[in-house]
């Protein structure tokens, strides 16, 4: 039995011994850090290429809008222009007349003293500011307020033009009752319309 347990140790050695002798040298073992990094940088060096591969050709950067003050703005003169070219003309009435309030008293200023029953002349002067002239048929009217203090219109010598300055009178008589006295009057057409303006005589009758 013994002999039996020694001859197999025996064998066991043997068989070791040939399997060590024809085993060829172990390879070191690799450093895993190592490896790690290498691919690592395989990888790094892969994405490297592909980005410059693919990386588009440089493009002009984005163009941000003009700011404010660099557009372009009209002129007043350009503005004005514009707006008259694309605005009708407003069409001026026939019959209108104006008056400047400083000069438009020739003579017998508002308050003025009259004696009852006095005869004067009140001048005015008023501007044609309508489109049409005064001629045959244009008179000074009284159009209303105290008394007309029997006016009458002296007629006009000349044919009034649009945009004219004209001296236009009436000839008065003060009331015989002693008060104060508006009297307005105004310029009147040949088919007997009359203007829009008015103007006054003022007097004190003591």
């Amino acid at each position: 039995m013994k002999r039996k347990i020694v001859f197999t140790s025996l064998l066991v050695i043997v068989l070791l011994a040939a399997c060590g002798g024809q085993a060829t040298p172990s390879e070191p073992t690799p450093d895993v850090a190592a490896v790690r990094t290498s691919a690592a940088s395989t990888v790094v060096s892969q994405f490297t290429l592909t980005a410059a591969v693919f990386t588009p050709t440089s493009s002009a950067p984005a163009t941000e809008p003009p700011v404010a003050e660099d557009l372009p703005t009209a002129t007043p003169e350009t503005v004005t222009q514009e707006a008259s070219a694309s605005t009708p003309g407003t069409q001026i009435p026939c019959d209108l007349l104006n008056y400047d309030p400083v000069t438009v008293d020739v003579n017998v200023p508002d308050n003025t003293i009259m004696a009852p029953g006095q005869e004067f002349i009140k001048t005015w002067r008023v501007k044609n500011t309508g489109s049409c002239p005064w001629g045959a048929g244009y008179v000074l009217a009284y159009a209303g307020y105290d008394d007309d203090m029997d006016g009458q219109f002296i007629a006009l010598t000349e044919v009034v033009q649009p945009g004219q300055e004209v001296e236009v009178s009436i000839q008065f008589k003060a009331p015989a009752q002693a008060g104060i006295y508006v009297s307005a009057w105004s310029m009147r057409n040949a088919a007997g319309v009359f203007f829009p303006e008015r103007i006054f005589v003022k007097v004190v009758v003591q």
